[in-house]
């Protein structure tokens, strides 16, 4: 009789260790593109990866023909309820204080046909007081836990 109560505690306990020890949500960034907007809100004419490096390159010299900034973000997840997953693009700017960043946050939506990828864009006002990027940090929430982070060299 003792020493079937001592394999139940034995199992019960290692149970609570195996639950304790399992990860909640887990996630990491894979990769940050920004790029910068046309009028027509196009970061290129074709979908060509050359032609699009070659008209950021046009649009970061031609500032006046710029419109917004996009963030585009790769990024994964598991154990976290998808309704619960968002992005947080934290952003300092030349023209805005450097001490508080510029924090903008949205829902992700999960594309099956696209994997991961989110957009996070920066437009109007907001845009044009920032002036030029000098450092971002990117996160990824599931509710009011971050489970991933991936930020800029001068961060």
């Amino acid at each position: 009789m003792l020493t079937a109560m001592r394999r139940f505690a034995f199992i019960l306990g290692w149970f609570w260790l195996t639950m304790a020890a399992l990860p909640a949500a887990d996630g990491k960034i894979v990769k940050v593109l920004q790029h910068y907007l046309d009028a027509q809100g196009r970061h290129t004419r074709s979908p060509s990866l050359y032609e699009r490096d070659a008209y950021q390159a046009y649009l970061r010299k031609n500032p006046d023909k710029r419109s917004a900034l996009r963030f585009d973000i790769q990024w994964r997840a598991r154990g976290a309820e998808p309704s619960q997953l968002k992005l947080r693009m934290e952003v300092r700017g030349s023209l805005a204080h450097q001490d508080k960043p510029l924090i903008l946050e949205q829902p992700v939506k999960r594309n099956p046909g696209l994997g991961r990828w989110s957009s996070v864009a920066l437009e109007g006002d907001a845009f044009k007081q920032l002036g030029e990027v000098v450092a971002w940090r990117a996160t990824l929430w599931a509710g009011e836990q971050s489970i991933a982070e991936q930020k800029s060299f001068l961060w």
